[in-house]
């Protein structure tokens, strides 16, 4: 998405009162560091100005911040009960066989133990089989590496994130 103006729904959330914005930011990214930054640099012009400002802030998160950022995301294969946007998120293991489904749960505790936190993924298009690929894929990457595509995964859901909340009516 490439905008050289504010979108609609951009322009409402430039015009929303402190708390509601904060709301709003809070369901994309359960990071407040991430959440501060972003509010601190309201209005934006563009839709790009408000995408660059959250690649910026979830670059500089903390460790502590990013533990923060994941402990709001559910493990794959489990989104949360009633919230829609996990589990649209997820939908490539809505209809996994159960095979599949035993074996994520299997690697999530598994890179859990490894890690300490979630496996986060930027689930949105991917199939039950490719996210199982990608756990199989990261669960050897030493502790430092792993962080980092922590926070490229992030990053990438926060602009899906933003960009369905503030999508026009």
């Amino acid at each position: 998405m490439t905008s050289t103006s504010a979108s609609p729904g951009l322009a409402r959330f430039n015009a929303l009162e402190e708390h509601a914005a904060h709301a709003a930011l809070h369901e994309a990214c359960a990071s407040v560091t991430w959440v501060r930054r972003l509010l601190a640099a309201r209005p934006y012009a563009t839709d790009d100005d408000l995408f660059a400002a959250s690649d910026a802030a979830t670059a500089e998160l903390t460790a502590a911040d990013l533990a923060e950022a994941m402990a709001g995301h559910p493990p794959i294969g489990r989104p949360k009960e009633g919230d829609p946007t996990s589990a649209r998120e997820q939908a490539g293991m809505a209809d996994a066989a159960a095979g599949l489904k035993a074996e994520m749960l299997e690697l999530n505790l598994a890179y859990q133990e490894r890690f300490g936190h979630v496996f986060l993924i930027c689930a949105t298009g991917r199939t039950g089989e490719q996210m199982r690929d990608a756990l199989k894929e990261r669960i050897g990457n030493a502790p430092e590496r792993e962080r980092e595509i922590v926070r490229v995964e992030l990053g990438k859901i926060n602009r899906i994130r933003l960009a369905r909340i503030f999508e026009a009516d």
